[in-house]
This record gives structure tokens, sequence and C-alpha cells, in this order.
């Protein structure tokens, strides 16, 4: 099972456009709203080196202001990956 967490903010529509991908894809993840936690927002800023949102680690891999077809060939190098 994969450590999947997507930083996000509730206005963003790619951060829905993502949620919405994980969620048809069966892909399990834990939704951090950085308009809401400053704390996570820094966590955010220091794992990707910017403030864009949506940013997603998988695993500690890093794919920071993305849209859903990033996402896709993000998850199928991961996926292909032995690691």
């Amino acid at each position: 099972m994969r450590d999947v967490k997507l930083y996000s903010r509730k206005w963003c529509g790619w951060c829905v456009e993502a949620k919405d991908y994980l969620k048809e894809h069966g892909i399990p993840f834990r939704e951090i709203d950085v308009g809401c936690d400053a704390a996570a927002d820094k966590e955010m800023q220091r794992l990707s080196g910017q403030s864009y949102v949506p940013t997603i680690v998988v695993d500690g891999h890093v794919l920071a202001n993305f849209d859903t077809g990033q996402l896709e060939r993000f998850l199928a190098k991961l996926s292909a990956s032995p690691n």
C-alpha cells in the first residue's frame, strides 16, 4: 500500500480534479488542506519547493502544481518503478 498525500485548497479546481481522479481509480489518499493548516502549508512548500496546489506526495515522490494528465503519468511511472 502506497502512502499518498494530497495537499490542496478548497477553492482549487485542479485539486478537485485530482481528488476525483484518485477516487475514481480507487487510490486511497489523505487530503491535507493547506488553506486551513499553516504547518501543513510549510511542510508542502518544504517538500515541493513551491507554494502551488495541488501537490501530491506518493511514498516520498513529489509532484507539484499538476493537472490530471500529469498525475496519471506520474502514477504510471511510480507503478512501473520497483521502489
